[in-house]
């Protein structure tokens, strides 16, 4: 029988296991771990990493925040740098067709080359529409119009599809309408529901069964619910899952960002996060406080929550570097790609 992941995903402290990192790894609450910018210095590091991570639990899920544009944790030493997502909104607006097939190479070589570094999944689309103010999201979302959002989305899942990475749709309901920077501070959406759900919701909607996970945003929406969405039963259970129906996984944002701490502590946000209806949360760049949230978290995931965690691992064998670069698939989809931004 295959082991359940646990619902918390950490990051592990440098660029090679330590004793600390092994033993929160090992803990039966420990399902993922998420790496950042500093954990990476080359390739073969990277791969060396992952496998180290895989050699104590096959069953963790390694994932990145990989998108392009300014958010993409790996650059160097033949990693393609991917463009903002904006970019490819410029490009719909110009010719549709050709805005479609290269968001399918872009998907494409983003997740085959975190595949063949040993990654399971990027945290990717943003499927926040663009209204031109917020701070934190800006060129990371394809475009104001939530039916161009949906059909380039479409168009990146499929290409990640096709490298055997699932994907994941953030930040639910939207984030672009919200000024501040969730990061650092706690946004505020004042609109109405129907106003949420016939713009920023819409593209969770169109995207239906193409969309496996979604990230809830770190936003109170007031006229809805006074919790943030990520904390949230009436926007993960009562409009996510019942209204919208949607069977994928629940990854809470991080848990050390300023708009997630409700004046209690990481293992308190942790709990509350789970029970509103996440499936696993994040609490990332604080690895001893990950495992002070190990030890005081009292959850039990559902079977329900279990399978949907599971169905996000890669499927299919991963190519190695040197017969991904190699492959027509790939060599096509860095063409388009070169050809689109020239």
């Amino acid at each position: 029988m295959k082991n359940a992941p646990g619902p918390v995903m950490l990051d592990v402290s440098g660029q090679t296991l330590n004793a600390d990192d092994v033993r929160r790894l090992s803990h039966p609450m420990t399902g993922g771990v998420i790496l950042f910018k500093r954990h990476y210095s080359s390739r073969k590091q990277l791969v060396a990493l992952t496998d180290a991570i895989h050699a104590v639990r096959p069953d963790l899920l390694i994932a990145v925040d990989h998108e392009g544009g300014r958010v993409q944790r790996f650059r160097t030493d033949g990693f393609t740098v991917l463009p903002a997502m904006a970019q490819l909104g410029a490009l719909w607006d110009k010719d549709v067709l050709q805005a479609t097939k290269v968001a399918t190479a872009v998907g494409y070589i983003l997740a085959a080359e975190l595949r063949a570094c040993g990654i399971d999944m990027s945290f990717t689309p943003v499927l926040d529409l663009d209204y031109g103010h917020s701070q934190v999201i800006g060129d990371r979302a394809f475009h104001r119009d939530p039916r161009v959002v949906a059909m380039l989305a479409k168009s990146l899942n499929h290409g990640m599809a096709l490298a055997g990475m699932a994907n994941c749709g953030k930040h639910f309901p939207g984030h672009g309408f919200a000024h501040a920077d969730s990061h650092v501070a706690l946004p505020v959406d004042e609109r109405p529901l129907d106003t949420i759900l016939r713009d920023d919701v819409a593209p969770y909607e169109w995207l239906g069964l193409s969309l496996a996970a979604v990230i809830p945003a770190h936003v109170i929406y007031p006229q809805v619910d006074s919790m943030p969405a990520g904390f949230s039963r009436v926007w993960l259970q009562d409009i996510l899952r019942r209204k919208l129906r949607f069977p994928g996984a629940v990854f809470s944002d991080d848990l050390s960002m300023e708009a997630a701490r409700q004046g209690g502590t990481l293992t308190e946000a942790a709990s509350a996060a789970l029970n509103a209806g996440c499936d696993m949360v994040l609490v990332c760049n604080q690895p001893d406080e990950a495992g002070k949230v190990l030890d005081g978290l009292r959850f039990i995931p559902s079977k329900a929550s279990q399978r949907r965690l599971r169905r996000m691992r890669p499927r299919g064998r991963a190519l190695k570097w040197s017969k991904l670069v190699a492959e027509a698939e790939y060599q096509s989809a860095q063409t388009l790609l070169r050809h689109a931004f020239a």
